[in-house]
C-alpha cells in the first residue's frame, strides 16, 4: 500500500470582502503590509512572504486555500485527490485544484515551505534588578507580525473535514473535542496546527491567525488595534490545545485576525499525542469569558452584510 503523502505548509489563502478600502485599513493597523492593486489587496507578513490575497464582493467568505508540496510529492498528492472519486482541475504553473466536501476551492501545487522547519524561539526578555522591565506607552514598536499561523473553518461536520483533508492534504489530526473542534498539522514540521474546523451549521471563514514574538507582542498587537477603532473580538488569554497565548480582533465583516505566541511545534516524523478533549478543557486556559459573536458564523443563517463605506 503506498504510504499517505501530505502537503507542508499554506502559500497563502484569499478572502472576498464587501470593501477593498476597510480591509486595507483593518490588516494595515494589524501590523501587515498591504499593496492596493484596485481589484486585488495583497497581505505580507514581516519574513517578506505574500499570505493574503482579498478580493471584492457582495459579503465576505473564503475564496480559496493554496497549499505548497515538495515537488516529489505531487503526484501522489494528484493522485490521492483523485482516489476520493474526485477530478482535479490541472492549471499550467498553479497546480490542480478541487473543492472539498462544502465547496471550498483549495489548490495543491510545488513550492517553497513557508511553516519553519522547527520551532521559533524569539529572544527571551528578562526583567532584571535596578533597571526599568519595560517600556512607555508611546515608546512602545509597532505590532508586526513574522507570518501566518494557520487557518480556521467553520464547517456542518467536523468528522467529515478530518477525514477529507487526511486523505487528500494529508494533514495529521492533532487534537479535538468530539465532534466540536478540530485541529490538524502538517507533516513535515508544522504548527499545532495549519488548519482547523469548528462546528457550524454551514461553512464559513473564521479566522486568520498571525505570528508574533510574545505576550506582550499580543497584548500590545490588542492595544494597536483599539486605538485603531477595533475595540471587538476575544482576548487576551492562553489556548489549551496549541498552547498559544492569543488575541482575536474582529474585522469589519464579523471574522477575525488573531496575534498568537507561543504556539506548540510538531516536528516531522513525531507521534504527536492525539487526544479527544471535553469542551471545557479544548478552548482556553485563561482570559475573558468567550463572547457570543466569536462562535456565530456570520455566513449562514440570513446574516446581512453590513453596507460597507
Amino acid at each position: 500500500m503506498t504510504q499517505t503523502r501530505g502537503v507542508h505548509s499554506i502559500d497563502h489563502f484569499a478572502l472576498f470582502v464587501p470593501s477593498l478600502a476597510e480591509a486595507e485599513y483593518f490588516y494595515r493597523s494589524f501590523g501587515l503590509i498591504t499593496e492596493n492593486k484596485e481589484t486585488e489587496l495583497t497581505l505580507t507578513a514581516g519574513d517578506g512572504h505574500l499570505w493574503a490575497k482579498i478580493y471584492p464582493a457582495e459579503c465576505k467568505s473564503l475564496a480559496y486555500i493554496s497549499f505548497n508540496c515538495y515537488p516529489q510529492d505531487y503526484e501522489f498528492l494528484l493522485h490521492q485527490v483523485r482516489a476520493c472519486g474526485i477530478q482535479p482541475e490541472i492549471v499550467p504553473h498553479e497546480g490542480f485544484w478541487f473543492s472539498d466536501p462544502e465547496g471550498n476551492r483549495l489548490n495543491i501545487k510545488p513550492g517553497e515551505k513557508t511553516i519553519p522547519d522547527t520551532k521559533r524561539i524569539p529572544p527571551t526578555r528578562v526583567s532584571v534588578a535596578d533597571k526599568r522591565g519595560t517600556v512607555t506607552r508611546d515608546a512602545v514598536d509597532k505590532v508586526e507580525p513574522h507570518r501566518l499561523s494557520h487557518l480556521l473553518l467553520f464547517t456542518a461536520d467536523v468528522p467529515r473535514a478530518i477525514a477529507f483533508y487526511q486523505q487528500t492534504l494529508g494533514l495529521n489530526l492533532s487534537d479535538f473535542s468530539q465532534d466540536i473542534i478540530a485541529f490538524m498539522h502538517a507533516r513535515h514540521g508544522c504548527d499545532h496546527h495549519l488548519v482547523a474546523f469548528a462546528k457550524s451549521s454551514g461553512k464559513g471563514f473564521h479566522h486568520a491567525a498571525w505570528e508574533v514574538d510574545s505576550i506582550d507582542e499580543v497584548g500590545n498587537g490588542a492595544t494597536q488595534m483599539a486605538a485603531a477603532g477595533f475595540k471587538d473580538g476575544w482576548g487576551t488569554g492562553r489556548h489549551c490545545l496549541g498552547s498559544n497565548y492569543f488575541h482575536y480582533v474582529r474585522d469589519p465583516w464579523g471574522s477575525f485576525c488573531e496575534y498568537s505566541a507561543d504556539i506548540d511545534f510538531i516536528s516531522a516524523n513525531i507521534n504527536w499525542p492525539t487526544g479527544d478533549f471535553l469542551p471545557e478543557n479544548s478552548l482556553y486556559l485563561w482570559g475573558p469569558d468567550v463572547p457570543a459573536y466569536f462562535i456565530h458564523n456570520t455566513e449562514i443563517d440570513g446574516y446581512k452584510c453590513p453596507v460597507s463605506s
